[in-house]
């Protein structure tokens, strides 16, 4: 598909049209829909200011610069890996559980608003500070190749996974995410790593 016209279709609750040609879609009209799926097509741009009721919202691998998600407050999953994005404000997607965000060009990235979080990707880009202080349910946080200097991960105690490789911080305190079963740091400047109460690993 190169084109879709949906303006008509005001009832649809459920869109997927990824894996096509698409530049353009406009979703303005269907004001019902809770999950919209538009991943791998070529979009450049996405209105999703009337789909307030969305929950799920999949937009990865298209070539969006900007996306605007500050109407849709009842969004639980959020994906828009491989962007080009540059700034993302998610602090009214406070229903957000599941968040990815990796390989745009986000400089900076509040989730402190977030706190329903379990999974949070947002790998490949260039952050230079992550503050997951708040995020105290998440699961899974994949944060590699970006320019962190400094991760504290001590109130996440329900962490099973953390991928924080080739990144720039010296120290990684996880003696409080006794739940770990997979932890990814290396490529970092880490001159010790005390791996004593994570015996799940």
């Amino acid at each position: 598909l190169i084109a879709l016209d949906v303006s008509n279709n005001i009832l649809l609750d459920y869109l997927n049209v990824g894996g096509n040609q698409l530049t353009a879609l406009d979703v303005s009209q269907n004001t019902e829909l809770t999950k919209l799926y538009v991943g791998f097509n070529s979009l450049n741009s996405l209105d999703v200011s009337a789909n307030t009721a969305s929950t799920v919202l999949k937009c990865a691998s298209n070539q969006l610069i900007s996306l605007d998600v500050s109407t849709n407050i009842a969004l639980e999953n959020l994906d828009l890996w491989n962007n080009q994005i540059t700034a993302l404000d998610v602090n009214n997607n406070t229903a957000l559980t599941i968040l990815k965000a990796s390989r745009n060009d986000i400089i900076t990235l509040d989730v402190s608003h977030n706190t329903a979080l379990t999974t949070f990707s947002c790998n490949e880009n260039e952050l230079n500070s992550l503050d997951v202080s708040n995020n105290t349910n998440l699961t899974s946080l994949i944060c590699y190749s970006n320019e962190l200097t400094v991760l504290d991960v001590t109130n996440n105690t329900v962490l099973t996974t953390l991928s924080a490789g080739d990144n720039n911080f010296t120290s990684l305190d996880v003696s409080g995410n006794t739940v770990l079963t997979l932890l990814y740091c290396h490529s970092n400047d880490l001159t010790s790593l005390d791996l004593s109460n994570n015996t799940g690993l």
